[in-house]
């Protein structure tokens, strides 16, 4: 059996991690974070884009609901004021259709503000009944009429 004294012995001749056995951890440390980062990044970018896409949608939904209710595109003017109050139509009240307009997600070069164009079809060309609401960021177009520009 062991004693107390000789183990105490055994453990004061041990000293530390051996310079060998800290280079090894330290390289293991680098080459996760090389293969972690770039994954990082590229989540952020997807996030981005999914927000971008999201809202598109949400945006364009709105756009559509009040359309239908009123009968005609909002004015790119007053699209915010036409999407966040009550609209009366015929006696009928709707709305509001939307809390807030949404912002484009920060960084990855996306603008400021989406775009909107009412009577314009996919692509630019005027189209009376037909609207494009769009922002282009992080290499790809977020658009509600899913094409892959803006207008």
């Amino acid at each position: 059996m062991i004693s107390i004294a000789s183990w105490r012995q055994r453990l004061g001749r041990e000293s530390g991690f051996t310079l060998v056995e800290l280079i090894i951890v330290v390289a293991i440390i680098g080459v996760l974070a090389a293969i972690a980062i770039p994954i990082y990044a590229n989540l952020q970018a997807r996030a981005r884009i999914a927000k971008a896409q999201a809202d598109v949608r949400t945006v364009g939904s709105a756009i559509s609901i009040y359309a239908a209710h009123t009968g005609s595109l909002p004015a790119a003017a007053n699209l915010a004021t036409a999407l966040t109050t009550a609209t009366t139509v015929g006696g009928v009240t709707a709305g509001p259709f939307i809390g807030a307009l949404p912002t484009p997600p920060n960084g990855g070069g996306w603008p400021a503000t989406y775009t909107y164009s009412q009577d314009t079809a996919p692509g630019g060309a005027a189209l009376v009944g037909s609207f494009v609401y769009c922002a282009a960021g992080d290499g790809t177009f977020a658009n509600s009429s899913g094409v892959l520009s803006c207008p």
